[in-house]
């Protein structure tokens, strides 16, 4: 038998000795387990540790990865102190202990509490204990969120971390204090504003001088923040300077329950409305008088211009670069409205970024809902009615247009060649420069006549569909009357759209849709 051990510490009964050091509950673990699998003369495969995780969190780095090297058959079995120190959710009990792991032939022993699926007897002690530890986390989540609620109430710092410009008061819990170093750029930040320089301006200014931003400046002080892996995330970005601006906190009160949790068993947070902020007047010495305060804040409202027709904020917060990651900023030019990437404007040689303008990204998302709407109708009525994947004409319009692009650039490839031929046999170039040219350019021919021959294919294919499924468009329609997004669809059905640069050869802008359902 080759045994699997999997430890893990949650952050309400860590106890380590050093930060580097595994915590004493889990070499307590190791020890029990090792012992266990000695005893039963079973080999050790590996031991899997998470450290600082809790039961609920399905992002256990450890976690997934001997769950996918069960499903691999790399163990028989998996040993764990508790079922507990498996997972709290009774959803995934059932899901691996009692769904997965017997198809993979895996075994899953907890020794505390006597949990064995080789024992079919205690399949319905091992579902109670699931139950009663779903149990404890919804119980633990609500006594938690009480008494966080009843410290903001009080105007307490309750996160893990004090707002740029400030520091955690080490003689008073939950009160803040200045950081004078930090609230130097602050101060800068506010008056720049306050005589006319934009936010873009300011973030540049910042970036130029290699002042660091606020996450990369908690991570210089020795702070465990968790920093984004890119190698822009040390930038100041325009939102960062827009969030400044308008953060309360920096004139003495405490604002706290801006974002609220989907749910206890969710990392994910939704924006909440004011109305349910907690915010007390006066909590702490102000970085920024209110005289300079009033005057920044009458300076944005008069630049906030909504677009017309309601465009702006329809995908706000909603679109990311997917080379650097961030939030996608709105822009107008020529009565058009765009999204484009923030990070190039504000330092040289960043991220060249992604550029879309709104009403095709709009067009792109509505095709996509339009066919999740046509693939989830009534199995029997998609039977008879929609066998179509997509929709089709603008598929085709889309192909036949990228298949000229394409054979356009393949004749440009060809004259080019004509070219060079004839510059070489009037000795305007030597032979080593005309081989030169003319491999690159017979490589970026030949790679157009590919990008035809894949296009053409997937047309015909396309055509083929058509041809099938044309009597079949009037009872399509009606499935297909949504033509207008409005804000509301976007933040119930997107969690984000992640947008690609534009692909200089083939024309393709990758767009992916992640939904949140």
């Amino acid at each position: 038998m080759r045994a699997a051990l999997y430890c893990r510490l949650s952050e309400e009964d860590r106890n380590k000795r050093t930060e580097k050091d595994d915590s004493e509950s889990i070499q307590n673990q190791k020890s029990m387990l090792v012992r266990y699998a000695v005893e039963k003369q079973w080999d050790i495969y590996r031991i899997y540790s998470d450290d600082d995780y809790t039961g609920s969190d399905r992002n256990r780095p450890e976690f997934n990865k001997m769950l996918a090297d069960a499903e691999s058959g790399k163990f028989d079995v998996i040993l764990c102190k508790t079922q507990s120190r498996f997972t709290r959710e009774l959803e995934l009990v059932e899901k691996y202990i009692h769904g997965l792991f017997p198809v993979w032939g895996v075994r899953f022993i907890s020794i505390v509490d006597n949990a064995d699926t080789e024992n079919k007897g205690n399949k319905k002690s091992r579902q109670i204990n699931g139950l009663v530890n779903e149990w404890y986390l919804e119980d633990m989540s609500d006594n938690i969120k009480s008494v966080l609620t009843d410290k903001r109430k009080k105007g307490m710092h309750i996160g893990a971390f004090a707002l740029y410009g400030y520091k955690k008061d080490p003689n008073q819990k939950g009160h803040l204090i200045i950081d004078e170093e930090a609230a130097e750029i602050v101060r800068e930040v506010f008056l720049l504003f306050s005589k006319g320089y934009g936010k873009t301006a300011i973030a540049r200014s910042l970036n130029e001088r290699g002042i660091p931003n606020p996450t990369e400046y908690k991570r210089l002080k020795g702070l465990r923040y968790r920093q984004p892996k890119d190698e822009n995330s040390t930038l100041w970005k325009y939102y960062t300077i827009a969030d400044m601006l308008n953060n309360e906190i920096y004139i003495g009160n405490m604002v706290q329950g801006k974002y609220g949790s989907v749910s206890y068993k969710s990392k994910k947070n939704r924006p909440r409305p004011r109305a349910q902020w907690y915010v007390v007047e006066g909590t702490h010495e102000p970085i920024i008088e209110r005289e300079l305060w009033d005057k920044v804040q009458a300076i944005i409202g008069h630049h906030a211009k909504p677009f017309k027709g309601g465009t702006l904020g329809l995908f706000a917060k909603k679109a990311v670069c997917a080379n650097c990651g961030y939030t996608m900023r709105s822009s107008k030019s020529h009565e058009k409205y765009y999204l484009k990437c923030p990070t190039r404007y504000v330092l040289k040689k960043a991220c060249e970024g992604a550029f879309i303008s709104v009403e095709k990204l709009e067009e792109t998302v509505l095709l996509e809902i339009n066919a999740l709407i046509a693939q989830y109708m009534d199995e029997e009525y998609i039977k008879k009615n929609m066998d179509m994947d997509s929709p089709l004409l603008p598929r085709k319009k889309k192909l036949e247009s990228r298949i000229q692009a394409y054979i356009n650039r393949k004749e440009e490839y060809s004259r080019a060649l004509k070219q060079l031929y004839l510059d070489k046999a009037k000795n305007w170039m030597t032979e080593e420069q005309y081989l030169e040219f003319t491999q690159g350019f017979e490589a970026d021919k030949k790679k157009m006549e590919r990008l035809i021959q894949v296009s053409r294919k997937e047309l015909d294919e396309v055509i083929e569909k058509l041809s099938d499924t044309a009597h079949k468009e009037q009872a399509v329609d009606p499935c297909r009357s949504l033509e207008k997004l409005d804000r509301q669809m976007v933040e119930e059905l997107i969690d984000f759209i992640s947008i690609g640069k534009r692909d200089q050869i083939t024309g393709i802008l990758p767009i992916e849709i992640h939904w949140s359902f």
